[in-house]
């Protein structure tokens, strides 16, 4: 009698590391929150403006603070309407993603490269308003800035979570230095910006 040959083990499947984590999933729901909170004040003071172009949001502080120049710019409406109503889009469905890791969803590697995407677009995006605030518009605006900190801290934890889950493949190398200092990369990029807002006013904050 001929004894049946077991089917072999099925191959492991490569483990994901680490799982989306209850830190991460608060940032994400705290960021997507400064973001929509700043997309949604500027927002009404862009209708404000509209309606009176004598109006003064109350981030106007001085030349160099001047929400108001910002928003008059043709670089607040980039894509042909104001750039905050497409952050009331994005930073809502940061939202949604946080708040439903929380709840204990999970998501394909699809989905999270389609959400490391727009985290890359929107930081290109960031980066372009701030070039163009420091040296076209000649102005800052403070509620600008608080979206520009969400988005540069998103992008980054985001891109470190889908390089350590294997979800975006990188060296193992690259994969511990995200593993183990993640949060060098915020706070270098955030330096970064503060120093060149620093040094191009720099005779303005010094006066």
């Amino acid at each position: 009698m001929v004894t049946p040959t077991p089917p072999p083990d099925p191959a492991p499947t490569p483990a994901q590391d680490p799982p989306p984590s209850r830190a991460f999933a608060l940032l994400l729901v705290l960021t997507g929150a400064a973001g929509l909170l700043a997309s949604w004040v500027i927002t009404l003071d862009k209708f404000k403006l509209l309606e009176d172009p004598d109006f003064t949001p109350g981030c106007s502080l001085n030349p160099v603070l001047s929400c108001g120049s910002v928003m008059e710019s043709d670089q607040a409406e980039a894509f042909g309407f104001p750039n905050p109503m497409l952050g009331l889009v994005a930073y809502a469905v940061v939202i949604c993603v946080g708040v439903s890791l929380l709840a204990g969803a999970a998501f394909p590697r699809w989905y999270w490269l389609t959400f490391e995407a727009g985290c890359l677009f929107g930081i290109g995006f960031v980066s372009w308003l701030q070039f163009e605030s420091l040296y076209r518009i000649n102005a800052l605006c403070l509620w600008c800035c608080l979206a520009w900190i969400a988005t540069i801290l998103l992008f980054w934890y985001v891109t470190s979570f889908v390089v350590r889950s294997g979800f975006l493949p990188a060296p193992a190398p690259v994969r511990t230095f995200f593993a183990e200092f993640t949060w060098m990369l915020p706070v270098l990029h955030i330096g970064i910006v503060g120093m060149l807002i620093l040094t191009r006013w720099w005779d303005f904050w010094t006066s």
